[in-house]
This record gives C-alpha cells, structure tokens and sequence, in this order.
C-alpha cells in the first residue's frame, strides 16, 4: 500500500464546504453511483482513509461518483495518479490503482440501450444566467454564475465556482438530444437578502445545435409555497476543466 505523505486536504475541504459529514457524504456517493449505473460501497471508513492520505486514488467506480457528487474533475480532489500494477480495492486494505479518470471509457455494463448512446460533450465551464421575481422587493433581479460542468453519459452535473457568487448553485440534469432537463439547488448568501435560505426547483433547457448555448426555464417554490417560474440560460465559455482554467473563472460571474 502507498501511504500519502499528506492528507488530502482538497477533498476535506470540498466535503466541509457542501456541508457534509463523513457519514452524509458516504451516502451521497451510494445514491450517485446508482443514479449512474454503477453501484458502490461507498462508507464513512472509506472517506476517512481518503482524506487521511490512506488511500493515494479512488477506483474508478468511486472517482466517477466523486464526480458527480462534488462536480469537481477528480483532479481537482487531491487524488495522486498510480501505475497500473498498483490496482486493487479501495475497500480491503486501501490498495491503489490505474489513473481515476483511466477507468471510466469502460463503466460497468447496464443492459438499458442508452448506456451506449453516444452523446454530444457538454463539459467545460458554462456561465449561468437566470431571473426571478423577489415579491419581498417587488423587484426582478438576475443571478449569474460560473459552472463546471462534468458529464457521464448522458448525465450533467453542474456545480459553481465558489468565487463567481455569493451563492452556490447546482445542477444534475440528464441529456436527451436537444432537450436538457434536471433539477436545481441554491445555497444563498449568508449576509444577503435571503440570508442563507436554501431553494430549489426543476428546469428544462433546450440546447442550440451549435452546442454553445442552452435556453429555458425554471420552476421552484417561493417562500408563501407559490410556484414561481423565470428564464435561465447556459452559455459555454471552455471546455476544459483543468486547474489553471477553473482559477480563471473563480472570479464574479458578469
């Protein structure tokens, strides 16, 4: 077993910051492997020994639900990359393995035909716009965001740069050719209007055939339990998800 000289702090640091424990966050990564097809054992011991250093990478099974989960490319999760002959289970003794990202061009077999559907790649950094109606201020007003975008088949997850809002916003959506549909959740900022409250709601976008742009609508419910709507659009910016380009648009969203 290699033993990391560090904990992996990245990773700590991404589960602290969406408000999980290790237990909370062992779960999510169950109920999003089997959103995607691929069950795992995910538990509070496993991200214990990954946030130790126990374990140096994920198999892909897991790197794949980190993913989704977190919406970070595992890179970013302060995972190292280990040869080959290092493969093992993450589970029995913590053994490392090929490259996290190495693994997923061959997910676990699903006997649905749409798991061999090649699908149009929506990854990369998207600003997100969107508008609503405040009935406290009898105003509109727009929130805008950087995304990350990661894809798995035909399934989006979107979460924002923590530096592009005060709030935090994300999205799991599911591509169906040109229609994009999925749910949302925003965290508001603390000192703001809405101090701290948590929202969220449905949404369906449609995407331009030039792959650039998704246009559509939002539904969710205010705060007197009325189901309010507005506009929401996606624009791409970049299609990489690398280190030096997520510092790029960590910047306020305009």
């Amino acid at each position: 077993m290699t033993v990391m000289t560090a904990p992996n702090t990245a990773l700590r640091a991404v589960r602290t910051g969406m408000r999980m424990s290790q237990d909370d966050f062992a779960r999510a990564l169950q109920a999003a492997g089997h959103r995607v097809g691929e069950p795992n054992d995910a538990n509070k011991r496993l991200v214990q020994r990954w946030e130790s250093g126990a374990i140096a990478a994920p198999r892909p099974v897991y790197a794949r639900a980190l993913e989704v989960v977190t919406g970070l490319p595992i890179s970013l999760l302060g995972f190292d990359a280990v040869p080959e002959s290092k493969v093992a289970d993450d589970q029995h003794g913590g053994h490392d393995l090929t490259s996290p990202l190495s693994g997923l061009a061959t997910p676990t077999p699903t006997p649905t035909a749409k798991a061999a559907t090649v699908h149009r790649s929506h990854e990369g950094v998207w600003l997100s716009r969107y508008q609503y109606y405040s009935s406290g201020r009898d105003e509109s007003f727009a929130g805008q965001h950087f995304l990350v975008v990661l894809q798995h088949g035909d399934r989006l997850t979107a979460r924002s740069l923590p530096g592009s809002a005060a709030s935090s916003l994300s999205l799991d959506l599911t591509v169906d050719g040109a229609v994009v549909t999925g749910t949302w959740v925003e965290q508001t900022d603390p000192t703001g209007y809405y101090r701290g409250a948590r929202y969220h709601g449905a949404i369906q976008l449609l995407a331009e055939p030039t792959g650039r742009r998704m246009a559509g609508k939002w539904v969710g419910f205010g705060k007197d339990i009325d189901v309010n709507t507005g506009p929401w659009e996606l624009v791409f910016q970049d299609a990489s998800t690398s280190k030096t380009t997520l510092d790029r648009y960590n910047t306020p969203a305009t």
